[in-house]
């Protein structure tokens, strides 16, 4: 046989999971087809023979999309598919951080982990099918993976949980929630959510894991029956003994060092220990044989990071010495670029951000491809993290994986509070700019997006703030912290971000490194978390009260009218000739939807007003009895064209000129001539009959002209 082909099956939320394994993909470590609903996901996973140079494991996780999956051809002069979308890179880092902690410490295989979605259905999540493909094509690899791990959606309509929810479903929702992890623990968290209370997102996390250790279930019995033997590896991992040497070296002078308050002083204390000892192994080793210097390196770091640990769990104490709860010092500032239209500088210890608002036309909407829901985004957050900000010598590129995350992160959070469309008719982008960073700027982004969008008149629901929590387990004692910095965020067992209003929580991501966080700990973060953003709310509102109540002078104007959908082909023109030079006149922004809605953008309001009087007299309609001033356009033997307002005419029938005979027309009115003329029919084509003698008095006598 070519293949051993296999195939199991499992209803999950009330559709159709499928999983065909031994076809397709042979020569990869691991392979499994993941078909739910119509939505079909081709995970494959691969290793390399032999472990890479380099103190990381280097994993690989990647998403792609194919236009076919939807029916579809690339556009563009290529046609084929080009870099991933945001979104593919989204659902790559969503796939990538459950799975990652799972690995043995100390592996350093190359291993790379693809997704290849073949078919799309939007109603049944190719996100999670290709976390379950991953999962599985890991588990039936011979590569070391400490898996299975299972991810779902969890939704909530009318109050109700759903899971996996469907399109539909999911704009009804106010919670949009994805949870992972292995049978035993949740290991990540990524929600939005519409300002909902903090035990309903825990309910919600609980559920999901119910639900997660269901389709574990599933995966365990086709395991079971296909597992391979793992290969052996070689792990970079010291001796008990050569670490017990480093950490009698180490550990007293690194407790020392790790207490200097300031970032990069802290940092320059440790690196001057980390050389001493290097320097006495040096001396001690004597050239008799060769040093690993990762090995050291991995060592000195786990006595640092027990040495942290130690102090945060038996004294209380922080690297910065902060109390567990203390939040760093806080400041803020508006309206700091003078040509923005919106302004935000947040700082929060050695952390600070400054993020920017524009507005824009709604016709200037970010266009989706077809493997979103949306056709359109309206509102728009990135993030931008240069090396300065850590004071590295780093060139500047395009955005990372990273950056996406955090400003999809910042989206999410502020989104719920973003006012309508009808309401504010403006597409509205913010960008935050990381100046500084010792941990937290995503959370940082936030508040500072938060003081841009008020800077900028942005009418918006509610301020928004954002934390970010750690926590450290040691036996039985357990210690949340709230605002952690940048070491407290490496060396803990929690990455907890939490942002919302006073109201409830926009958004949260969370990274558990560790099993055994109960619900009575995940519940004292997130009410940790709320006390912080409380405390950071108060600075935002001290310095901005609410929205302002006008528009920035640069920030465009807008003005709407409402006309006839029949007469917009009149507005627009031949190939759009009417309304190109109606924006050239006036320097605006045109947007004209199907329904005759109009909205006029400028900067100058008096020119959005000209441009509303030209496209009133395009789509004026005249009534009889109405009077008007005209100039005489053209002259014919049987009358006069009269041009009322914009394009349209209307014609006096030479017996209409006057109250006396007329033999020519030439003898009353001359092209170039005003005449006071009174509309007396309007036919069914619209054509315009108007009387000038319907205005003269009897005793009006008109004299022939020269």
């Amino acid at each position: 046989m070519l293949s051993d082909k296999k195939v199991y099956s499992f209803n999950w939320a009330g559709k159709p999971l499928r999983i065909e394994i031994g076809e397709l993909a042979k020569q990869a470590n691991g392979a499994a087809l993941v078909s739910y609903g119509e939505t079909v996901v081709l995970s494959t996973v691969t290793a390399s023979k032999e472990p890479k140079e380099g103190s990381f494991f280097p994993l690989t996780v990647n998403y792609d999309e194919r236009a076919y999956a939807v029916g579809k051809i690339p556009g563009g002069f290529i046609k084929r598919e080009g870099r991933p979308s945001d979104q593919a890179t989204l659902s790559a880092r969503l796939i990538d951080r459950p799975i990652r902690p799972l690995f043995p410490e100390g592996f350093r295989n190359e291993v790379v982990i693809g997704n290849m979605v073949l078919s799309l259905d939007l109603d049944s999540s190719a996100q999670m099918a290709a976390m379950l493909g991953s999962s599985l094509a890991l588990s039936l690899s011979d590569i070391p993976f400490f898996g299975p791990i299972a991810g779902v959606m969890i939704g909530r309509v009318d109050g109700q949980f759903v899971v996996n929810p469907t399109v539909d479903q999911q704009k009804k929702s106010d919670l949009h929630l994805t949870v992972a992890g292995t049978k035993e623990a949740i290991n990540m968290v990524e929600a939005g959510a519409d300002q909902i209370p903090e035990e309903t997102m825990l309910d919600a996390i609980l559920f999901a894991h119910e639900q997660i250790k269901e389709v574990i279930a599933f995966e365990e019995q086709i395991i079971s029956e296909n597992k391979k033997k793992k290969m052996e590896v070689t792990l970079f991992r010291a001796s008990k003994a050569f670490e017990d040497q480093i950490r009698a070296m180490a550990a007293d002078p690194l407790n020392q060092a790790m207490r200097v308050e300031e970032k990069q002083a802290r940092d320059a204390a440790i690196k001057q220990v980390n050389e001493r000892v290097l320097s006495k192994l040096e001396q001690e080793n004597n050239g008799d044989q060769p040093m690993d210097r990762m090995l050291i390196d991995d060592c000195l770091h786990t006595v640092l990071k027990e040495e942290v640990r130690r102090m945060i769990v038996e004294e209380h104490l922080r690297p910065d010495g902060r109390a567990v709860d203390e939040i760093r010092p806080l400041s803020a500032r508006v309206g700091i670029l003078p040509r923005a239209h919106g302004s935000g500088l947040f700082t929060r210890g050695q952390t600070q951000a400054l993020s920017v608002c524009t507005l824009a036309p709604l016709s200037e909407a970010q266009t989706l491809d077809d493997f979103d829901a949306e056709e359109s985004k309206r509102f728009l957050h990135h993030y931008n993290f240069p090396g300065f900000s850590t004071g590295e010598a780093k060139a500047t590129r395009s955005p990372g994986r990273r950056e996406i995350g955090h400003g999809a992160l910042g989206e999410r959070a502020l989104a719920p509070v973003i006012p309508g469309e009808q309401e504010f008719p403006y597409m509205i982008r913010c960008v935050s700019e990381v100046l500084e960073s010792n941990g937290s700027s995503s959370q940082a982004s936030i508040c500072g997006s938060t003081l841009a969008l008020m800077d900028a008149g942005v009418p918006i629901k509610a301020p928004v703030a954002g934390i970010a929590m750690g926590l450290v387990k040691h036996g039985d004692k357990v210690v949340v912290l709230t605002d952690i910095q940048g070491m407290e965020d490496s060396l803990g067992d929690m990455d907890f971000k939490c942002a919302g209003t006073e109201k409830g929580v926009t958004a949260l991501q969370m990274d558990i490194k560790i099993s055994g966080v109960t619900r009575e700990i995940l519940s004292q973060a997130l009410r940790q978390a709320r006390a912080g953003r409380m405390r950071i709310m108060e600075t935002l509102l001290a310095t901005l009260e609410a929205p302002r109540d006008h528009l920035a002078r640069y920030a465009p104007k807008i003005i709407q009218m409402q006309i006839n959908p029949n007469k917009i082909r009149d507005v627009i023109g031949s190939s759009g000739k009417v309304i190109n030079k109606i924006i050239e006149q006036t320097g605006v922004k045109i947007d004209i939807e199907q329904d005759g809605s109009i909205k006029i953008f400028s900067i100058d309001e008096a020119n959005a007003r000209k441009a509303k009087q030209i496209i009133e007299d395009l789509v004026r309609v005249a009534h009889v009895g109405e009077i008007f001033v005209g100039k005489v356009k053209r002259i014919e033997k049987f009358g006069a064209f009269v041009s009322l307002f914009g394009h349209t005419d209307g014609l006096i029938h030479v017996s209409e000129l006057d109250t006396k005979r007329v033999t020519h027309v030439e003898d009353v009115v001359s092209i170039g001539d005003e005449v006071r003329v009174k509309v007396i029919e309007v036919d069914q084509h619209g054509r315009i009959k108007l009387s000038r003698k319907a205005l003269l008095t009897p005793s009006v006598v008109t004299a022939n002209k020269e």
